[in-house]
């Protein structure tokens, strides 16, 4: 498999390197940073939202293009799909929340892992605090980034609320966030991993030094140190010693 730089090498069945002489070693790293929708979870949320105003193909396309990188302006794509959703109950997010929303194969194992070696857990998300506040209490993640969707009278607007570290989080919030993290803590960006699946992930995953790509779209995947396209977010673990 090459899709751009350097060829990725398959070290084994579904599990690709770029650059990389396994075993990488725990001490080498202080913090993980993880995408939500569709890396950690199995779903992309706001697509589902979208189903229950019968407008999840229209949302799920701009998804699509955004995460694939044919849309660059990702906040007016988010703001796009969001106005869309304009006089959803809340309720129905719960609904996506308990009847579709699940971790994905290997998460637990894999944030437990992380914390076991004493990395600090993130969690930066285009999603929404609805679902990420909910992904950081099951996995026990330290900090977390996302956005807020307006409700007025239980249902949604059709806006986001801005916060005040800025409106949406997009890639370049990610990667804000993620060189902030390294900061705070007193370590280099080159101690951090991060971890996505999207075109959004990219500013973060080039600050990092260790890109990982899930499941992940072509270009997320030819910008990517490590590849994974079998298997669950725990096979990130069969690189370390």
């Amino acid at each position: 498999m090459s899709l751009g730089g350097a060829p990725l090498t398959e070290f084994a069945p579904g599990l690709w390197l770029r650059g990389l002489a396994p075993p990488l070693h725990w001490q080498d790293y202080k913090l993980i940073a993880f995408d939500m929708d569709s890396t950690l979870i199995n779903i992309e949320c706001i697509d589902e939202i979208a189903d229950a105003a019968g407008r999840k193909a229209e949302v799920a396309a701009i998804t699509e293009a955004a995460m694939r990188g044919e849309i660059t302006d990702y906040k007016e794509s988010l703001r796009r799909r969001v106005a869309l959703l304009q006089g959803v109950a809340v309720q129905a997010m719960h609904e996506v929340l308990v009847e579709r929303l699940a971790l994905n194969p290997g998460a637990e194992t894999l944030v437990r892992a992380c914390q076991q070696a004493g990395l600090v857990t993130l969690l930066v998300s285009g999603g929404f605090t609805f679902f990420t506040d909910h992904v950081q209490s099951l996995l026990g993640i330290d900090h977390v980034r996302s956005n807020v969707l307006e409700v007025i009278d239980g249902r949604l607007s059709g806006r986001m609320v801005d916060q005040a570290w800025g409106d949406i989080c997009d890639g370049e919030e990610k990667r804000r966030m993620l060189l902030a993290t390294c900061t705070a803590m007193g370590i280099a960006p080159h101690q951090a991993i991060a971890m996505g699946d999207g075109a959004n992930d990219l500013p973060m995953m080039s600050a990092a030094g260790l890109a990982v790509a899930y499941h992940a779209k072509p270009k997320v995947i030819a910008a990517a140190h490590v590849a994974i396209d079998q298997g669950g977010l725990d096979r990130l673990l069969e690189l370390f010693d």
